[in-house]
């Protein structure tokens, strides 16, 4: 037996949640590309914890890539699960978004490694050319004109978007009837 879809030829439309977790997908593919292009092409060089947000975008984009190409594949509990592992994952890059910006507007202190005033130099470590260039954490490198965000607010914000997001997709999903 045919199902009127194929005989009429029209696709079903894609369920609310999965365009959300595609939004999502496409959205901190875009953010980590921007990252990537801001230092590649506009010179930005990142500092420590600019390099420990990546790292969120490097977890949740596989993840969200495996939940959107198992979509129908996998048991609704392994759904959710993997689903909170993303949300947890951009929970943290929000945070860590937060953090960076906090450091940089002097609200709070950043990790040692990468703020204060650098007491310990050695000149004698200069002369032998294995120093990398250390870029402090709390300097803002860009911000925006318009608003005063720079790359780690807004890393916070579309972060911040990205965990919504993925909770409205589980909220559409718990709503959902059984077919």
């Amino acid at each position: 037996m045919t199902s009127t879809t194929a005989m009429t030829g029209t696709a079903r439309p894609l369920p609310t949640d999965k365009i959300l977790v595609g939004i999502v997908f496409v959205l901190a593919l875009a953010t980590i590309a921007g990252a990537w292009g801001s230092q590649l092409f506009g010179g930005l060089v990142p500092c420590e914890l600019c390099l420990a947000q990546r790292q969120a975008y490097y977890w949740g984009l596989p993840v969200l890539a495996l939940i959107l190409i198992f979509w129908n594949r996998m048991p609704l509990t392994v759904w959710y699960i993997a689903m909170l592992i993303a949300v947890g994952i951009f929970v943290w890059s929000a945070y860590m978004g937060a953090y960076h910006a906090g450091v940089e507007w002097k609200w709070w202190p950043g990790p040692s490694a990468c703020t204060g005033n650098g007491g310990d130099l050695n000149f004698g470590d200069l002369s032998s050319g294995n120093i990398a260039k250390v870029i402090p954490c709390d300097q803002v490198q860009w911000r925006d004109p318009i608003l005063k965000f720079s790359l780690a607010g807004y890393n916070a914000l579309l972060s911040a978007l990205a965990v919504v997001l993925l909770l409205a997709a589980m909220l559409v999903q718990a709503r959902r009837k059984p077919a």
